[in-house]
Formats: C-alpha cells, structure tokens, sequence
C-alpha cells in the first residue's frame, strides 16, 4: 500500500479528501442559511433567535476554515467556489424563512444531515488511520448532536 509523507495511505486520503469537500460544501451552505435567517427572523422570539444564530454562523465559519485546512493538510485542493458549493452540497437550501420554529427545523434538519456526512467520514477516516480527520469528526457530531438536542428542547419535540 502506497502511503503519503504523513504515512496515510494514497488512495484512502484521495476519497476522504474528496468527502471532506462535500462535507465543505455542505457546511458552506449551512453557514448562509445561518445568515438567512439571522437576518430575516421576525417575531416575539426576535432577540433571542437573533443571537443564538450568530453565534451558530460564527461556529460554522471556523468549522469551514478548519475542513478546508483539513483537506490541504492531506493533500488534497479545497473547493471555494459556489459553483462548487451548489454542486456537492447535500443540505436543504432555506430561503426567506422568517418564521422561527422553520428556522430551528431548518437547523435541525441541516445539522442531521452534516451528522450523515461527517459519521461517514469518521468509519472512512478510521479504517485508513486517519486520526487527525477521525479526532476532527468526533469533535463536530459531539458538538452538532448536542445542538440538536437543544433545538429539539426549544421546539419541545422528542431527539
């Protein structure tokens, strides 16, 4: 088996490199559903949603730098392109939502999808010895289930 300067083996990195832009892409898209809601949320709730999403866009923006660095680091090219972006993404895209319980469903939803990915990436990771894509992974679905479990509290609706 052929391996890389890091000592994973070629093929391997190739897909997970591969999976890790859709996984960017996905994120990408999150991320502007984060801001679309931000900005366009209305109601009694306002101040509260208002707050709570930025500090979920702002997760998700370091996230995106750290998948992209994560693919340069095992030799692989980033996407960056919204063309790019449109074309591996795997979540819903949400557009002028303004009602705060479909905002949280479009969370939630977003969120369980990225978990598909990433839960993806982690046994792929895992059975190449990846473990700095594998650490990488554990670290987003135990941080993702726990905001789910969250947004579900919020919405009063059983994980």
């Amino acid at each position: 088996m052929k391996t890389n300067i890091l000592g994973l083996p070629v093929k391997e990195t190739e897909e997970i490199s591969n999976d890790l832009n859709i996984l960017l892409s996905s994120f990408q898209v999150y991320y502007q559903n984060l801001r679309g809601i931000h900005w366009n949320i209305r109601g009694k709730r306002f101040f509260d949603l208002h707050v709570k999403f930025e500090e979920l866009y702002n997760d998700a923006q370091l996230k995106i730098d750290l998948i992209a660095e994560r693919v340069l680091t095992i030799g692989g090219k980033p996407l960056h392109t919204f063309e790019d972006y449109i074309k591996n993404n795997k979540l819903k895209v949400g557009k002028n939502i303004s009602v705060d319980e479909e905002a949280v469903h479009l969370i939630v939803t977003s969120l369980s999808d990225l978990l598909k990915i990433e839960r993806d990436l982690l046994t792929k990771s895992a059975e190449a010895n990846d473990e700095g894509t594998n650490s990488m992974m554990s670290d987003f679905i135990k941080e993702q289930e726990k905001t789910i479990w969250m947004m579900k509290a919020w919405l009063e609706e059983k994980i």
